[in-house]
């Protein structure tokens, strides 16, 4: 095993305690809806933002998301309205199964995820 730059490499943990590295290509997402071995377990990404998401997401199963550095809110949209989960230099929170969630970027940050990739859905973001 070697070392892997966590941007350009993601990691899928399966339920049978195994970790697949693979590497982030412009077909990615595409290849990762196709492969049935990867549809149980989690997916450990990490990101690079400078802008607001383009989209709003929606995952089966509760997320980790961990800020490594920058500075974002994180919009989740609840029945009772949209809240705001402030990320500050380093910090993390859990955002709900079947919650849509945003975020906006306030200043360039790194981000890592941990999600159950398995049906997740998007939408369009419009401010």
């Amino acid at each position: 095993m070697t070392s892997f730059d966590p941007v350009s490499t993601f990691v899928h943990l399966g339920d049978d305690g195994g970790a697949i590295a693979m590497e982030v290509t412009p077909t990615f997402w595409q290849m990762l809806a196709t492969r049935t071995d990867l549809a149980d377990g989690v997916l450990v990404s990490t990101y690079r933002f400078k802008e607001d998401w383009s989209t709003w997401e929606h995952p089966k199963g509760d997320e980790l998301v961990v800020q490594l550095e920058g500075a974002m809110d994180f919009v989740l949209d609840t029945p009772e309205g949209e809240r705001v989960i402030t990320m500050r230099g380093r910090s993390a929170a859990v955002v709900p199964r079947n919650v849509w969630h945003t975020a906006r970027v306030l200043e360039p940050s790194v981000g890592l995820f941990v999600t159950r990739g398995a049906g997740t859905e998007h939408r369009p973001a419009t401010r």
